[in-house]
């Protein structure tokens, strides 16, 4: 600790000449006058925040308690357009002929404490304010110009005089309140669509993630309000956002925490909007690398390009910057490149300005005199940080207020000296109220050829340029016009810009990129994430046959019933129409097997026929062979009116086609079963069942049933026949033709019939089948009823279970078996015996079979 004592001891002697020389060189600065004054018949008083000053403790040990801050270059352009303005006038033979105008310049501070201090001193003339009382002479002031947030503070008491006050920042609405601020009026015109062209910028670059630096001022909150109200309606949100200070005291808290939301915000883009008066200019010198890789979107109110700490240069390379359109004022850079100390000796704000930026001494008892400058030095050899020759929003303003000052002065001596024509040629005296009326309705074109307007009522909404900063080594910037936005043109026009000429910040080869969320592709949905805005979101793909073909949908829209969509999801193409044609390898098999199995039941009823005259088919009821044959012959070939084209006739064909040819042979074989029980019963002693084999009976269930099935199938076709119809669910992609079967009660009744007499075949047939076998079929028709009865039990759950062509190819393929089963099982066996076992096909052995058979009977019965 001992050894620390002399470096303790050697920095706070450096500090202390430190100290002693920054009071050294303070001295001059402070004892400089207060205010820019050139004498002029009437005069207009100005209030501009050309210098800061900020409580500094380090320098309390003297009796100043405040420090020379800065100097905000960018303002002191209000002082030389004020100057210029009133030249102009002053050699205008057409405008306040015979008159001059003069000025009252003062500097504000941005502080709550300090900034009536200089207003206080102009009205009263000291620097102690008596109230009603002043030490100066009679003031000939008629007119004050101020910015927008100190006209606030201002209003109020310069209202007790009635001296109107012109405003040269941007639109306030809380100063438009004519009950509350009769007496003041703002040059700028409304920024009431201001919102919104920053909203068209952000939609037109798709930056939908955004942060917001704005000052403290209920002008700031209003726009904030706007513009978030704005963002709303197109899908824009805001991560964070800050708020600039406008007075010392709140900037001393502000400056430790300003920048932690900007470094850890996500947010590539930050508008920006602050007052003229605010202390951004200060703030900004730590925020280099919180500034670089950021997009800033801001208004011409602050002018990054004009601070003095040209580090910001490279952080805000890229800029987009919203400034009020206007035509340019001719003569004005001449006049900038003219200014010097020399030609206004007076101006101590040129010369503290030229002193600083072009490091020269200041000396002399009255600290009016300039050493150590370089030579043949002017305004426009500073480079932009330092000092900008374009005309600004504010100095516009100025000028414009300036004129209208002027012209209402010029108005009102007109009409007094129609009202006193003796006074002609006299210097007529008059009072600042007086100027109310006609500022109120003012409305001139400047000499620019802008149209001026100081009703608000009647204040146009304002256009903008959108200007570029591009930097460049050694602190010198350009501002590049790169678009405009004007809220009078079509909505499609209101936004141009050139995106070739624009230039992004330090880092950035490309557009940028600014969102929460990326975009939802087509074929997915956005789903919003909980407790997060609207712009972040997760990314969906769409349900089945829904798609979105945008990017960032909210919700999928579902493809019609006639179409599909893609496999991408993204978009819905039409179905095509399709059925169970002959050509699919489907169709086509099962044409083939029907036709196969027609053509081979062909062949069996030619053997049978051939073949007519042998005991088996005679033994068998040959008529009924060859009607069950026919049958089973259209049962194949019914199956054909499922394949193919569907149309009205078909549909009605296809069912009951199927239904009565089944049913006919389904009776047929009922009808056999019950030959071969009355066959057997009738060679019984004192049976009566001959008369009923010998008339046919047997024969009459054929017709009967198919009647009882044709008259279910009229009243099905009269009640609710089969139809076309389409199936869009079935097959991806595809929409199936399909005959709806109208009544399913109606189906499910004749397929019931059917399956009703199928079951009373089998029970016949089952009870038969130990009847004495020589050629007694019935065992094979109660196999080929089983086969029958299972295919058709095994087709019901399988036929809903499935959809589109292939419940067609089922109930094709269940008539095809149903039918070959029956082929096979009563047919086949007899075919064989007819085709390759002709010996047991004889007579004699049917003879010696049947006595065998009758004696085993009659044993049986004894």
């Amino acid at each position: 600790t001992l050894k620390m004592f002399p470096l303790i001891f050697l920095l706070l002697f450096l500090q202390l000449c430190l100290l002693v020389t920054c009071h050294d060189d303070l001295n001059c600065f402070f004892q400089m006058e207060r205010s820019y004054y050139k004498d002029g018949d009437i005069e207009i008083a100005a209030f501009f925040p050309i210098y800061i000053y900020l409580v500094d403790r380090m320098i309390n040990i003297f009796k100043k308690y405040i420090t020379f801050k800065g100097f905000q270059s960018k303002n002191y352009q209000y002082v030389l357009a004020l100057v210029f303005a009133i030249e102009e006038i002053n050699k205008n033979t057409h405008l306040l002929p015979n008159m001059t105008l003069g000025f009252d310049l003062y500097n504000v501070m941005h502080s709550d404490m300090m900034v009536m201090e200089n207003p206080f001193i102009w009205l009263a003339g000291m620097e102690k304010y008596v109230p009603n009382y002043t030490c100066r002479k009679q003031s000939k002031s008629v007119a004050v110009i101020s910015g927008t947030s100190i006209a606030a503070q201002m209003g109020t008491l310069l209202e007790l005089y009635k001296i109107p006050q012109l405003t040269l920042g941007s639109f306030e609405p809380l100063l438009s309140d004519s009950a509350q601020f009769p007496s003041v009026y703002q040059m700028a015109p409304k920024d009431t669509s201001l919102a919104h062209g920053m909203v068209s910028l952000m939609l037109h670059f798709s930056w939908t993630w955004v942060g917001l630096a704005i000052s403290d001022l209920p002008k700031g909150i209003q726009f904030m309000s706007d513009l978030k109200v704005e963002m709303q309606k197109n899908g824009i949100c805001v991560d964070f956002v800050e708020f600039i200070p406008v007075t010392e005291e709140s900037h001393n808290s502000f400056q430790r925490l300003y920048h932690i939301q900007i470094l850890k915000s996500s947010a590539n883009v930050v508008i920006l909007f602050c007052d003229t008066d605010s202390l951004i200019g200060v703030s900004f010198p730590t925020w280099e690398r919180v500034m670089t890789w950021k997009v800033w979107v801001n208004t011409s109110q602050w002018d990054f390009a004009s601070d003095e700490h040209h580090i910001l240069l490279h952080s805000f390379h890229g800029t987009l910057i919203f400034s009020h359109h206007h035509s340019e004022i001719s003569g004005f850079k001449n006049f900038l490149r003219t200014a010097n100390p020399s030609k206004y000796p007076e101006d101590i704000y040129l010369l503290r300005f030229w002193s600083l930026v072009f490091d020269c001494s200041v000396t002399g008892a009255s600290c009016k005199t300039l050493k150590n400058c370089p030579l043949n030095t002017s305004l426009e050899s500073l480079t932009w940080h330092n000092f900008d020759m374009s005309m600004s929003d504010g100095s516009y303003n100025i000028y414009n207020a300036v004129y209208a000052v002027a012209h209402s002065v010029h108005e009102m001596l007109l009409q007094l000296l129609e009202m006193q024509p003796g006074n002609k040629g006299e210097k007529v005296a008059f009072s600042p109220w007086q100027l109310h009326p006609f500022l109120k309705n003012l409305q001139f074109t400047n000499p620019a050829g802008d149209l001026v307007n100081l009703n608000h009522l009647r204040n146009l909404e304002a256009e903008y340029d959108i200007l570029n900063f591009w930097n460049f080594p050694y602190g010198v910037g350009r501002k590049v016009k790169v678009g405009q936005f004007s809220p009078y043109a079509s909505q499609s026009q209101k936004l141009s810009l050139s995106e070739n000429l624009i230039e992004w910040a330090t880092g950035i080869t490309e557009t940028p990129h600014s969102v929460c969320s990326e975009s939802c592709s087509p074929g997915f949905r956005k789903t919003p994430l909980e407790g997060k805005p609207t712009c972040c979101f997760d990314c969906t793909p769409c349900p089945k046959n829904e798609i979105s073909n945008q990017t960032d949908m909210d919700q999928c829209m579902k493809c019609l019933d006639h179409q599909y969509a893609s496999t991408e999801r993204n978009q819905c193409f039409h179905k095509k129409v399709t059925f169970l044609s002959f050509e699919d390898p489907l169709g086509m098999t099962l044409v083939c097997t029907a036709l196969c199995f027609s053509v081979l039941t062909a062949v069996v009823l030619g053997v049978f026929v051939k073949h007519r005259d042998t005991p088996i088919v005679k033994a068998n009821n040959r008529c009924l062979s060859y009607i069950l044959l026919i049958a089973l012959i259209f049962c194949f070939l019914c199956s054909l009116l499922f394949i193919g084209h569907p149309n009205t006739t078909t549909c009605v064909l296809q069912q009951t086609t199927f239904g009565v040819v089944f049913t006919v042979a389904v009776s047929t074989i009922l009808a056999k079963t019950i030959t071969v029980v009355l066959a057997f019963k009738v060679t019984a002693p004192g049976r009566r069942m001959r008369h009923w084999l010998i008339s046919g009976v047997p024969n009459s269930i054929i017709p009967i049933c198919s009647l009882i099935q044709l008259a279910l199938c009229a009243i099905w076709l009269g009640t609710s026949p089969p139809f076309i119809d389409t199936d869009a669910h079935s097959e991806h992609g595809h929409i199936i033709l399909v005959c709806n079967k109208g009544s399913v009660t109606a189906f499910y009744c004749v397929l019931g019939y059917l399956g009703s007499l199928a079951l009373l075949s089998f029970t016949v047939a089952f009870l038969a089948r130990n009847l004495p076998d020589t050629f007694n079929e019935a065992k094979f028709l109660t196999f080929s009823m089983l086969v029958f009865c299972s295919v058709w039990v095994t087709f019901l759950p399988v036929y809903h279970s499935t959809k589109g062509k292939v419940m067609v190819a089922v109930e094709v393929f269940s008539i095809l078996a149903s039918s070959a089963g029956l082929l096979g099982c009563i047919f086949v066996p007899k075919c064989y015996i007819i085709l390759f076992r002709p010996e047991k096909n004889a007579l004699k052995g049917l003879r010696d079979r049947i006595i065998s058979k009758e004696t085993d009977v009659l044993r049986s019965s004894s």
